[in-house]
């Protein structure tokens, strides 16, 4: 009797061990009846009857990274390409999962490059080299509308490599090393180009500003020689009136005969020294008949404006020769007599 205790005791701690399941979290557990789907276990405890019902499917619920194969596809230029990617799906739907395809995963792997070979025959080459995110998210499109019936959610698609054939490669290192040399020709052309337009108008600038200079200078320069006339000829004729003051003087007349007479035989004695060729007047020794001559220009210059009433300019003159004795009387000079300061050179 006890012995069938026993029996039944292990035999119920089987029922229930076998009846009892324990789902962990982010899993689903597919349960059939007789062959027949049931119900999707949630995550905790669940108990099922033993011998009747069973878990056929086990599916995790988490995002899950699927390498896809590489495979070679052919460009819209007829170039052929190896590629090859990642992908991240998730199961929404145990059941869908369970029986809208016998293996999802490898269902999804073979529509994703089914759609790549697809997205890649539209594209030229460099178009299908450079155009990478378009290409995911035309594969990601495709995959999403047939997921659906699967029970499977992809995520997002990743191309990790779009290897070109050898000799396409080594094509397009030739074209890229020309493309860069080209560059690198403009570049240096515009940078000459730059310096000469630099160089030039910094030379443009400088003959502007040498001219403005010359300007000034010729201007500043032409200012002060009309400042220098100006003062030169107020001077001369400071010196003129103030020797016009002097004749009129007691002494001023005898005074500017002796300067006369001083200046005659300092300019001659000068002649000698200019240059080896001179020209002698012909009275040479008739100092006063040249300093006669001299003063009678001095009297006629200061008596000349005032002509006396009933008179003649030349009155004066005449009496003042007539007043001195005969001895002093003075004699018209040759016509070849020397004045001073004057001078001959060959």
């Amino acid at each position: 009797m006890f012995i069938v205790i026993v029996v039944l005791i292990v035999l119920a701690l089987l029922i229930l061990s076998r009846g009892v399941r324990i789902v962990p979290q982010q899993r689903a557990w597919v349960v059939e009846r007789l062959g027949r789907y049931l119900r999707t276990l949630e995550p905790g405890l669940n108990i099922i009857i033993p011998g009747i019902d069973q878990v056929a499917y086990r599916f995790d619920l988490r995002e899950t990274p699927i390498d896809v194969p590489p495979q070679v596809c052919i460009t819209k230029d007829n170039t052929q390409v190896s590629v090859d990617g990642v992908m991240y799906v998730q199961i929404t739907d145990a059941r869908l999962a369970a029986y809208g395809s016998s293996n999802p995963y490898s269902a999804v792997i073979q529509l994703a490059q089914t759609a790549m070979r697809s997205e890649i025959g539209k594209l030229h080459l460099d178009e299908s080299l450079s155009s990478r995110q378009i290409l995911n998210a035309a594969v990601v499109s495709v995959l999403d509308e047939a997921g659906v019936t699967w029970g499977i959610k992809i995520l997002r698609y990743e191309i990790k490599d779009i290897t070109p054939p050898q000799e396409i490669l080594r094509a397009m290192e030739l074209q890229i090393t020309a493309d860069r040399e080209r560059r690198a020709v403009i570049a240096r052309s515009e940078g000459e180009r730059q310096q000469q337009i630099n160089v030039s108008e910094g030379k443009r600038q400088q003959f502007i500003n040498i001219a403005e200079g010359d300007k000034q200078s010729q201007i500043l320069r032409a200012e002060g020689e009309a400042q220098a006339i100006q003062l030169v000829a107020q001077a001369t004729a400071q010196a003129i009136s103030a020797v016009a003051q002097t004749l009129s003087q007691a002494g001023g007349l005898e005074a500017l005969q002796l300067q006369v007479a001083r200046d005659y035989i300092t300019q001659w004695g000068n002649i000698a020294k200019a240059s080896t060729t001179m020209l002698i007047p012909a009275d040479m020794g008739n100092v006063g008949g040249l300093v006669a001559t001299a003063m009678e220009i001095v009297r006629r210059s200061s008596s000349g404006p005032s002509v006396p009433q009933g008179g003649s300019a030349s009155a004066p003159a005449a009496t003042g020769a007539a007043s001195k004795p005969a001895g002093e009387a003075m004699k018209a000079p040759n016509p070849s007599s020397y004045v001073p300061g004057a001078s001959a050179k060959s």
